[in-house]
């Protein structure tokens, strides 16, 4: 159960980080310059891979366990930093502030789901267990 939710979820990123890619400022709806259009278009790219890593670690969490960690912690840091600009510059559009659900809530609890999921089939995770560096 537990691969089949992270596809799911990882197909949030690998389809709005190829919608990005492709149609830049016009896939969020806002006009977009120039540089506004080149930057949306390589994050995009960037936010396709990770939901591509994600998918990739799905598949044999066991083994890939450590990057799913790493994914998960990059994930985390980029909700806090949507969240700052909540706060800074005000909400953003609905489909946003879901993403930020996703990547302060969902994700990590997909995490915890995993690590839950580990303890249970090895008894006394240490440090590197917690951390996923198997």
């Amino acid at each position: 159960m537990m691969p089949f939710a992270l596809r799911l979820t990882a197909l949030i990123p690998l389809t709005a980080g190829l919608g990005g890619a492709l149609f830049g400022g016009a896939f969020l709806g806002e006009p977009a310059g120039p540089a506004t259009d080149s930057h949306l278009r390589y994050l995009s790219v960037l936010l396709a891979a990770l939901g591509a890593l994600a998918w990739w670690c799905s598949h044999d969490l066991a083994a890939r366990g450590g990057i799913f960690t790493l994914l998960v912690g990059i994930v985390m840091l980029g909700g806090i930093a949507r969240g700052v600009g909540v706060l800074v510059a005000g909400p953003p559009p609905l489909p946003h502030l879901l993403a930020l659900v996703v990547e302060i809530l969902v994700t990590p609890a997909l995490w915890l789901w995993w690590r839950h999921g580990l303890r249970r089939r090895r008894p006394g995770p240490g440090l590197r267990d917690w951390l996923g560096a198997d």
